[in-house]
């Protein structure tokens, strides 16, 4: 059955989406069966898998509202080499849909249930707040992945995420864990930023994933030719982070611990 990671932060223009195409094309690349969900209105992770959001059929919006099923919604990323259940504008108003539907905080789970033992992983990508849509994946997920910068605002945020996750885990989804933390854009000639590193160290020990991905021109290149990091520029030091994380989760994943 496919292990099932949120890559969740209620911060904005953390690298969510960065994260989330690169570790999707990581694992592909360690022949991983790999479905990444974009679950954010935005379509970026749709757009940077190589796949035309103006031009969909059927997308998240669909599946989530009950009009199509996984397998008439996904498409397949060529350039990375996996699936893909593609978002666009239109999920902005699967907001406002699902709140009178049944099992609205499910949808997801529901949705993908038959489906888990076709994959390997399954990566969502979640809008920056604790929206209905983030629901949907907190509750379907077995654990969070938290990609941050090492900034003094990014601790303040990472409190409130630890908090929303506890409560989901309480109320909605006993299966729920945080994964680990990621750390993204990091730059290690700024000292605050080798200091809010050790400080995450200290306090998260183990949970803090040991690969770094370090700010990269490649890595913000790639989702304007619509080709993930790892693929664009295997050689770019950002590509090689997302490929050395891909390898730690695989490793985690398959630890006893």
């Amino acid at each position: 059955m496919a292990r099932i990671f949120c890559i969740a932060n209620q911060k904005g223009g953390v690298g969510k989406t960065t994260t989330c195409v690169n570790l999707a094309a990581g694992l592909a690349a360690a022949k991983q069966r790999v479905l990444l969900i974009d679950l954010d209105p935005q379509g970026n992770a749709t757009m940077g898998s190589g796949i035309d959001k103006r031009g969909l059929s059927k997308s998240v919006y669909h599946l989530l509202v009950g009009l199509c099923t996984v397998a008439e919604s996904r498409v397949r990323s060529e350039s990375g080499g996996y699936d893909v259940i593609p978002a666009n504008r239109d999920l902005a108003g699967a907001e406002v849909e699902l709140v009178g539907l049944n099992r609205r905080e499910n949808r997801l789970r529901d949705a993908l249930s038959l489906h888990q033992s076709e994959y390997d992983f399954i990566l969502i990508d979640c809008p920056p707040s604790l929206s209905l849509l983030t629901l949907n994946g907190l509750c379907v997920a077995h654990g969070v992945i938290i990609p941050m910068q090492c900034e003094y605002y990014a601790l303040e945020g990472l409190s409130d995420l630890v908090n929303s996750i506890k409560k989901v885990h309480a109320n909605l989804n006993r299966d729920l864990s945080i994964i680990g933390l990621l750390r993204v854009m990091f730059d290690p000639r700024v000292t605050l930023q080798q200091q809010v590193s050790a400080q995450l160290e200290a306090h998260f020990g183990d949970k803090v994933f040991k690969a770094i991905v370090p700010r990269n021109v490649r890595l913000a290149e790639a989702p304007s030719h619509g080709i993930p990091g790892v693929t664009f520029d295997r050689s770019a030091k950002g590509a090689q982070a997302y490929l050395a994380f891909a390898k730690e989760l695989i490793a985690r994943v398959k630890s006893p611990s």
